[in-house]
C-alpha cells in the first residue's frame, strides 16, 4: 500500500508540475507579445504617433531571444534621419516579416504621404508618395529635378542647379553602387563625378524607382528595395 501511495504522489506531482508548465506557456503565449509591442510601440513612438502595434510569435517564448515571426506597426506620422530609420530598421533584423506603414513620413528634410514598409527575412522593400512640392522644398535652393524615366532599378532626372558643380541642367541617375545610393550626372566630362545619397554599414541598397502618380498635383510614386547586412 505504501508502494502504491507513493506511486501515486509522484503521479499526481508530475502531473501538477505539467500542468503548470503548460500554464506558464500559455500565460507567455498571452503576455511575451503584448510585451513585446509595447516595447515596439515605445521604440517608434520616439519618432511620432504610432496608432498600433501587433506582434506574432510562435511559441512565444522565443521572444525572450529576440525572435519574432510577424510584425505590424500602423503610424500616423514619423519624422527620422536617414540613419535613424537604418538603426530602427537594424533592431529588426531578428523579425522574420514585418510591415509598417504610416500616413505622413518626413525621412530628412524628404516629406512622404502613404509609405509602407516590408521586410521579409533579410529582403527590404519600401514604397511612398511625393508630390513635386515636397520633393522641390527637400531639395538645395534653386536646384531642381525632373523626372525623365525609371527602370532597371535606376532613376534618370533632369537636374538644373549646381548640385554638380555645372550651372548648366544636366541629366543624372540615381542608382544603388555597392549598396550605397548615389546620384550621378550623365556625360563624357562628368560622368565621373558620384554624389552619395545614403550609406549604411547594415542596410545594403539594391535598387530604386520612380513613376508619376498623378498630375494634379504632379505627385510620385517613390520605390526602394534592400536588404539588411
Amino acid at each position: 500500500m505504501r508502494r502504491g501511495g507513493r506511486r501515486g504522489t509522484a503521479s499526481r506531482l508530475a502531473l501538477f508540475g505539467v500542468a503548470g508548465v503548460v500554464a506558464l506557456l500559455a500565460l507567455a503565449q498571452v503576455l511575451l507579445p503584448r510585451i513585446a509591442a509595447s516595447v515596439i510601440s515605445a521604440r517608434v513612438g520616439r519618432y511620432g504617433k504610432v496608432q498600433s502595434v501587433s506582434v506574432e510569435a510562435w511559441p512565444a517564448v522565443k521572444l525572450l531571444w529576440g525572435s519574432v515571426d510577424e510584425v505590424r506597426v500602423k503610424a500616423k506620422s514619423l519624422a527620422v534621419e536617414p540613419a535613424q530609420a537604418a538603426k530602427l530598421l537594424w533592431e529588426a533584423h531578428g523579425v522574420s516579416s514585418m510591415d509598417l506603414s504610416a500616413r505622413q513620413l518626413r525621412v530628412g528634410s524628404l516629406q512622404l504621404t502613404d509609405a509602407t514598409l516590408h521586410k521579409h527575412g533579410s529582403s527590404l522593400s519600401g514604397v511612398a508618395s511625393a508630390t513635386e512640392t515636397a520633393v522641390r522644398e527637400a531639395l538645395p535652393e534653386n536646384f531642381a529635378v525632373r523626372l525623365l524615366r525609371s527602370e532597371g532599378g535606376q532613376v534618370e532626372v533632369q537636374a538644373s542647379g549646381a548640385l554638380f558643380g555645372i550651372g548648366a541642367a544636366v541629366n543624372a541617375v540615381g542608382m544603388a553602387s555597392e549598396g550605397k545610393l548615389i546620384a550621378r550626372p550623365l556625360g563624357f566630362l562628368v560622368g565621373g563625378i558620384r554624389l552619395t545619397l545614403f550609406s549604411d554599414p547594415h542596410v545594403y541598397v539594391e535598387g530604386v524607382g520612380a513613376s508619376i502618380q498623378s498630375r494634379q498635383p504632379l505627385t510620385y510614386r517613390l520605390t526602394m528595395s534592400a536588404s539588411l547586412r
